[in-house]
């Protein structure tokens, strides 16, 4: 099996698009409230500790078989009393929010459930349980995504159409796209935009989310102390997205909120005045995050393409065994290296084949600079070029010169070979007729060494203009 690294440190790339948020918005901030209370680790629950993340007990551990008061009592607040508040504060302003919802939490709490199903916030899946999944088989995380689907929709009446598990596994992000159920999953940080995932045959789309302009930083160390930290936050990082929005980049901004910590008077007090700031701007858009996943299925539908890094090495290198001028070498031994999505891109693929052009010996890449034909010589004449070949010494008219440059190109190739050993090789896209002459007579008079170095990184030129025009 070809050695592949399945990260993909590439994602959008330099130039990300525009997201064109609805009624030209320059940024999208996704509210999102996680309800977990009552889904946490619990004897009642039917776990053998209690739970010890995210509350404000400082330097909480679990309680290997029993019921842990304070923090139950922490995670009731968020229930009885912080979520409420919350409410108030958000059906007051008319902002919707999506719900992360803990299946079994909701389950218990059908007060709360009426209430997020009458201000018509979406109510996505949090799992079945609020608990770590790091260890979890396979076989049962797999169950336990059905059976919180299941009884989510028993719940509140209809199917999650987004998922966030959080405390999640390896196998989580794809488990839950294996489902084919959801619009959208949310169990990543690494962009400001959403992305589509191919799992199989399976195009998914994921919004990221975030662990740091997060309420969460309240209960973990370093973290926030009093709300205008907080809120200082989250102005900072609103200002950056809304001036890039400006510059015709609009993204996304994802707070993540929990019942019980953000719902303490001292903390909420910070992202009400955050709200206060951002409602104060034009173009802020305060979308659920399925409307942020409609809106992009419709403005970014998955366009599936033959990936580099998932080609047999046939297909590889019958597709790039030609980049280097007959030299498939090249690209049999790119297709052995540590490839992964971020060669899946023209600038990916030049990469892979010049690492093994530059580390063959000197013998190897005199024979790639060798394969190469003189410029508008015998073989163009007889119309015995490659294809390439043949485009890009067209590209500066070297396919139609008067008799004198014909025979000036004939000169200057004959004494060029005979002092260097290989041809003049330039990539004649960069230049004009008159420039390639220029340089021609320039460079004949290098040393060879200097030639030889300067003959390789224009092969490497004229490898990356071809994938450019292939991967356009």
């Amino acid at each position: 099996m070809p050695n592949r690294y399945p990260r993909d440190f590439l994602g959008h790339g330099a130039m990300p698009p525009d997201a064109q948020w609805p009624g030209g918005a320059k940024i999208a901030v996704s509210l999102v409230l996680n309800y977990e209370e009552g889904g946490e680790n619990n004897l009642l629950h039917g776990d053998g500790q209690s739970e010890a993340f995210l509350s404000d007990i400082a330097g909480a551990a679990p309680w290997p078989g029993q019921r842990h008061w304070n923090m139950e009592s922490i995670y009731d607040y968020g229930a009885r009393a912080g979520f409420w508040r919350l409410h108030r504060l958000f059906t007051e302003r008319k902002i919707p929010v999506t719900i992360y919802g803990v299946a079994t939490a909701l389950a218990r709490s059908p007060e709360q459930v009426a209430a997020m199903k009458a201000a018509d916030w979406e109510i996505a899946s949090h799992g079945l349980k609020w608990v770590e999944h790091r260890d979890m088989p396979e076989e049962v995380e797999r169950a336990q995504i059905a059976e919180a689907i299941r009884l989510h929709t028993e719940v509140v009446g209809t199917p999650p159409r987004g998922w966030y598990t959080g405390r999640c596994s390896m196998n989580t992000v794809r488990l839950t796209a294996e489902t084919g159920q959801l619009d959208w999953i949310s169990d990543t940080y690494d962009d400001d935009l959403p992305y589509w995932l191919e799992v199989g045959d399976r195009d998914q789309l994921v919004i990221p989310y975030t662990l740091e302009a997060n309420d969460m930083r309240f209960a973990t160390a370093p973290g926030y102390i009093t709300g205008e930290q907080f809120y200082q936050y989250l102005k900072d990082s609103f200002d950056t997205l809304y001036a890039e929005g400006q510059a015709g980049a609009a993204k996304m901004f994802s707070i993540g909120l929990h019942c019980r910590l953000i719902g303490r008077p001292g903390k909420i007090a910070g992202l009400q005045r955050f709200l206060d700031y951002a409602q104060s701007h034009s173009g802020v858009w305060f979308p659920r995050r399925i409307d942020i996943a409609e809106h992009w299925a419709k403005t970014y539908p998955n366009k599936r393409f033959e990936r580099p890094s998932q080609m047999s090495q046939e297909r590889f290198v019958t597709g790039f065994g030609s980049i280097f001028e007959h030299s498939p070498w090249i690209a049999e031994g790119a297709f052995d290296l540590e490839l992964g999505p971020a060669f899946d891109s023209a600038v990916g693929v030049h990469n892979a084949l010049c690492r093994i052009f530059r580390s063959a010996p000197s013998e190897a890449r005199l024979a790639v600079l060798r394969a190469h034909p003189d410029l508008a010589g015998k073989l163009a004449q007889a119309r015995r070029l490659t294809a390439d070949s043949t485009a890009e010494q067209a590209s500066a008219a070297l396919d139609a010169l008067t008799d004198e440059e014909r025979s000036t190109f004939a000169t200057l190739n004959a004494a060029y070979v005979a002092k260097h050993g290989f041809p003049f090789i330039i990539a004649v896209r960069d230049h004009s007729k008159a420039s390639i002459l220029a340089a021609f007579q320039t460079r004949i008079t290098n040393d060879t060494a200097t030639e030889f170095s300067t003959a390789c990184a224009q092969v490497e030129r004229i490898a990356e203009l071809r994938l450019k025009d292939m991967f356009q």
